[in-house]
């Protein structure tokens, strides 16, 4: 089959592939999770209810709901001289480490910023990206707190106490410990540590109880992230607008649980669909373009999850997910700790398979993930063997063609022998004029003879089929690529070639293809027209493609045009000729 052919057929199904892929996104609803059942396992949550009319909560007439932000807190009292304002800053501590750069709120002890410095914000630069933040157009922020039915309880309103504003992971340290300290006056004291390790994105939470009152107390420890969706993006070309692979990449909230695996949830279907369900060893995550923001609680810890959407109809609506953990007894003059890892960092694969259960599996690569993995795994070693991501994909095209030449070289043999027999085929048309019937029979006799496969080709076309849409998943989602530079004018493989010179390459690639191959027999004047313009119409759609893809498809077809000119070659010389016919 004629490469152009193929590519046509590629480029046909790509398009099909992506407006399927926006269709998932905009309204494919979320597998419906199990209400769970009326029992529970001794210590676990109670069952999510209505309570406040904005927030799902584990709530019975045993657990309390989680306060809004809005809402005052008659049970958190502040430290003395702390603004009275629930929805105010508190200090604002800073903590550092070679990773990240986090901005610790004392009220509530929650992370409202989070900057990832090993990314710059964009190729060019300077600052890096920031995956939390608490600016009102960008606002998501990672909470946690404790509450309770009777007792005082810090939520993420209360006002903690801070030794200090700053805080550095010094050098040859392994770890970095900030604590904050809360207390009501009666000898309840909460000691919330956050834990930072050297070289890694998960940060540790222990919020540490210590009842030196005259009563146990008893609650609930809960984790929980809010969101806005960010307004879009401002391109300043056309270029790099239509290039832009985020809008094709899941953004929304995600959980997963060992029975039902990875799911879920956009934003615009938190209100058709909410989370409401019991987990154990599972996570909760809100989930972006290369990058997530995850809770983890403890592997056998059972929690109740849920969803929620704030601040409806006043301003930008803030989506919720939260986990609320296991009922905390804690008798006079003991002491009990919760735990839990925050995760805030990049969709690397083979860090996230270590830091939980299935959370690789938030690198998404949808119905191509079978064979987007090990194209991923082996670009990754192609990778650490050259350093360059872009060396990675030639190489992976050479071991492709490799393994597929047998295959290959059934295609360009039957066109080569096609070419040949091109005299023979235009007299066959010339005999028979217009009876279409009687030159087919002829050309299939003739065919049959020379022992030509017509259809030689269609094999490598569905071998390249989902190692195309595969390669194009991994370009997407896959952020060790993300601002991955290869040689002279590109600087990042998973963004569009500015000068458009691998486009232009793969143009003059094509017709050198389409110069080398017979002509079909039958084909009108316009098909043929067409065929001829498809090149230039390919290298106009591959403007927009990834780099690394155009760079993966260019050197596969120069690849294969050797093959051609070779495989011709030899067949129009008679060079092989007893062999040939053996085949």
């Amino acid at each position: 089959m004629n490469q152009t052919r193929t590519f046509l057929v590629l480029v046909l199904l790509f398009v099909a592939y992506l407006l399927w892929n926006q269709w998932e996104n905009d309204y494919a609803r979320p597998a419906a999770t199990p209400t769970p059942s009326a029992q529970t396992d001794q210590g676990a949550p109670s069952k999510a209810s209505a309570s406040n009319g904005d927030v799902p909560d584990a709530g019975s007439a045993a657990t309390p709901s989680v306060p809004t932000d809005e809402q005052a807190s008659a049970s958190t009292p502040s430290a003395p001289g702390a603004s009275a304002k629930p929805s105010s800053h508190g200090q604002l501590v800073t903590v550092s480490t070679p990773l990240l750069r986090l901005t610790i709120d004392t009220r509530g002890g929650s992370i409202i910023k989070a900057e990832l410095l090993g990314y710059p914000k964009t190729l060019k630069s300077t600052e890096s990206v920031h995956l939390l933040d608490d600016q009102a157009d960008s606002f998501f922020v990672a909470q946690s707190g404790l509450i309770s039915a009777h007792d005082a309880a810090p939520d993420h309103r209360a006002m903690f106490h801070a030794e200090k504003t700053d805080y550095q992971m010094g050098p040859g340290a392994k770890t970095l410990v900030v604590p904050l300290t809360w207390t009501n006056g009666q000898g309840l004291t909460v000691t919330k540590r956050y834990v930072l390790t050297r070289g890694s994105y998960q940060v540790q939470l222990q919020q540490q109880i210590d009842n030196h009152g005259s009563a146990t107390w008893t609650g609930n420890a809960y984790r929980q992230l809010q969101r806005v969706v960010p307004p879009k993006k401002k391109y300043s070309n056309f270029l790099e607008r239509y290039s832009d692979q985020s809008h094709y990449s899941f953004f929304g909230a995600a959980w997963y649980s060992p029975g039902d695996k990875f799911s879920k949830l956009a934003f615009d279907k938190f209100g058709e669909d909410p989370l409401k369900r019991d987990i154990t060893g599972g996570w909760l995550a809100m989930v972006q373009h290369y990058f997530m923001t995850a809770w983890i609680p403890p592997k056998g810890e059972r929690d109740a999850y849920a969803s929620a959407t704030l601040n409806k109809g006043a301003g930008k609506p803030r989506y919720l997910v939260r986990a609320i953990g296991p009922q905390i007894s804690v008798a006079p003059g003991k002491q009990a700790t919760s735990h839990a890892r925050l995760y805030v960092g990049p969709k690397l694969r083979d860090r996230l398979a270590a830091v939980a259960p299935g959370m690789d599996l938030a690198v998404d690569y949808g119905f191509f993930t079978v064979v987007a993995v090990p194209l991923h795994w082996v670009l990754d070693h192609f990778h650490a063997l050259t350093g360059n991501w872009g060396v990675a994909i030639i190489l992976l095209v050479l071991l492709i063609n490799v393994i597929f030449y047998k295959a290959n070289e059934a295609q360009y043999k039957s066109a080569a022998k096609m070419r040949k027999l091109k005299p023979r085929m235009d007299s066959l048309k010339e005999r028979y004029g217009d009876d279409k019937q009687k030159m087919q029979q002829a050309m299939m006799e003739l065919y049959k003879k020379e022992k030509i496969n017509p259809v030689a080709g269609c094999w490598p076309m569905l071998i390249q089929i989902p190692v195309f849409f595969a390669l194009y998943t991994v370009l997407r989602e896959s952020v060790e690529l993300r601002q991955a530079p290869f040689f002279g004018w590109i600087h990042d493989l998973s963004a569009a070639d500015p000068y458009f010179v691998l486009p232009v390459l793969y143009m003059l690639i094509m017709l050198a293809t389409q110069f080398m191959m017979p002509t079909q027999p039958g084909m009108d004047p316009t098909q043929q027209k067409m065929m001829r313009f498809m090149p230039i119409a390919f290298s106009v759609i591959f403007a927009f493609f990834p780099a690394g893809l155009v760079l993966y498809y260019t050197v596969n077809s120069l690849c294969r045009l050797g093959m051609q000119w070779w495989i011709t070659r030899r067949i129009e010389r008679g060079d092989d000729t007893k062999r040939l016919k053996k085949a």
